[in-house]
């Protein structure tokens, strides 16, 4: 891939895959791996930093997680951030230390006392992002940088160790120069020139591809979002002919998803693609079907069994392409040497290799959502596509709360792509990060004309987030909602009250089941 490497011990931040973004917005590729990566395994993979996480614990209770404490006798330059700044600290003869003293949430003012290095060209004063209870309090072989009114101790670094430490973070929106400070570490500790371009990802994964599939075939599944659009893009520019899509109509996507799929990938990149009409299969399935978890169930089985069936028509086939993004790898403990804790089983990541007895193929799996936008692009695939919104794998059946008819579908289809239609007129389509409607088990009391209505309620959701992981509801102007909800009761029948979820992630999901 590259001979930069970067990596991003997690100690359980919120903010790690940010982090990782940010460092590969300076065209550097890192990793996130576990905090207890042994010295011996750093070695073995070379990387050129490490950057240490910021976490929730207290360095210095007892079952905190730690780091090898060889790691910093590598001679390899290290960056602390928050909890990982505390536990270098504390490792290297430092004491760190909690109080209502020491406390600091929220924006703060920086000043710096020493540009060199880590701070080179960084204001001399500058707002930062604090969130920790506890401080350094004693430093040890570590000498001062930086400080705040609270924190005298805000950035660090070792007397004679290519060690640095920050008590803020840099890798937040709310730290407007933070970009800096990690160009600073890369580029001028690091040593680091900046391989990591979207060309050099394309050449290396073709050669990749090429190399494990040989003169067999590849079946990709293609689901109409933008992971396995780019997917099969990649995958007809490495090897042509010999990739099959196959595209499952499930009778639950949005307005004319299968058309789309269909000019992009028949029309425009002349893909052998197989699209099944398996709508009455999966509404079948779902009749009387009220439970959320239930509903997915039975999709992924009737999917499974469809998939399955047309793959068999398709000879010399030996491998399951499939969109798995680094963020899946992650949160499903798929990496080797990455966070051990499995937080969810994610739908790309296994299940249907094991069915259909294939070997998975995941050129994208290195690749974070926007990286993943700007290979679409470069790959040639239409805007309307790269940038469409996520959308889940059971389809509008998650946005239809209690059972699913094609009578409630067809409602919600119609409310959704006026929404959608509203956001791209407005220009807010590309500001936000994903909306839908939803169609709720609700019926109230209304009005139209002269009469009384008994009518169904939609409710709106638009939402905000870089990682997915937590996500802010969108601050969408009223008098587009307005527009909006008066269009959808104009125009949708069955309608008669339009709601707007203002819900943030955590505590909501951004979606309702």
């Amino acid at each position: 891939m590259t001979n930069e490497l970067v990596l991003i011990f997690d100690f359980g931040s919120q903010f790690g895959q940010l982090i990782a973004r940010r460092v590969r917005e300076q065209n550097v590729f890192c990793q996130i791996v576990r905090h207890d990566l042994t010295a011996e395994r750093v070695k073995a993979l070379n990387p050129k930093g490490i950057i240490f996480s910021g976490g929730p614990a207290s360095v210095y209770e007892p079952g905190a997680p730690q780091c090898d404490p060889k790691i910093f006798d590598l001679g390899i330059p290290v960056l602390g951030i928050c909890y990982g700044m505390q536990l270098a600290c504390q490792a290297l003869g430092g004491k760190v230390g909690g109080g209502a003293h020491t406390r600091e949430y929220g924006r703060a003012t920086l000043t710096v006392s020493d540009a060199n290095t880590l701070l080179r060209a960084y204001p001399t004063e500058s707002t930062v992002w604090m969130s920790h209870g506890d401080q350094v309090q004693d430093t040890g072989d570590f000498i001062s940088l930086a400080s705040t009114e609270t924190c005298k101790l805000a950035a660090v670094k070792h007397r004679t160790r290519p060690i640095f430490g920050l008590q803020f973070h840099p890798e937040v929106a709310h730290t407007p120069h933070g970009g800096q400070i990690l160009a600073n570490f890369l580029r001028d500790v690091c040593g680091c020139s900046g391989q990591w371009k979207m060309q050099t990802f394309i050449d290396n994964a073709i050669e990749g591809i090429r190399e494990k599939v040989g003169k067999n075939r590849v079946i990709c599944g293609l689901s109409g979002g933008v992971d396995s659009s780019v997917c099969a893009a990649m995958l007809l520019k490495a090897i042509g002919p010999q990739v099959a899509c196959i595209y499952v109509d499930n009778g639950l996507m949005r307005e004319g998803e299968t058309e789309v799929v269909r000019h992009t990938f028949r029309d425009w990149f002349k893909a052998d693609l197989h699209v099944v009409d398996a709508k009455q299969r999966f509404l079948s399935e779902l009749a009387g079907v009220t439970d959320p978890q239930a509903k997915r169930k039975a999709i992924g089985k009737v999917f499974i069994d469809v998939f399955k069936h047309e793959a068999k028509s398709i000879t010399n086939a030996k491998f399951l392409a499939q969109g798995t993004l680094y963020p899946d790898v992650i949160e499903s403990g798929g990496s080797v040497d990455g966070p051990a804790a499995t937080i969810k089983l994610h739908h790309n990541v296994g299940g249907l290799p094991a069915e259909l007895g294939f070997e998975l193929i995941e050129p994208l799996r290195d690749l974070f959502k926007d990286e993943v936008r700007r290979l679409g692009l470069d790959l040639g695939l239409p805007e309307k596509v790269v940038w469409r919104h996520p959308f889940p794998g059971p389809g509008l059946a998650v946005r239809c709360l209690g059972e699913v008819t094609e009578e409630k579908l067809i409602t919600l289809r119609k409310a959704d792509t006026i929404f959608l239609e509203e956001l791209h007129k407005s220009g807010w389509y590309r500001q936000t990060s994903q909306a839908f409607a939803v169609l709720l088990p609700v019926q109230s009391v209304g009005v139209m004309g002269d009469g009384r209505t008994y009518e169904h309620t939609i409710c709106l959701r638009c939402v905000q987030t870089d990682d997915f992981m937590t996500a802010d509801w969108s601050r969408l102007p009223e008098d587009l909602l307005a527009r909006v909800a008066t269009a959808i009761i104009n125009k949708v029948k069955g309608i008669n009250r339009v709601v707007y979820d203002i819900s943030s992630k955590p505590p909501a999901t951004i979606e309702w089941e």
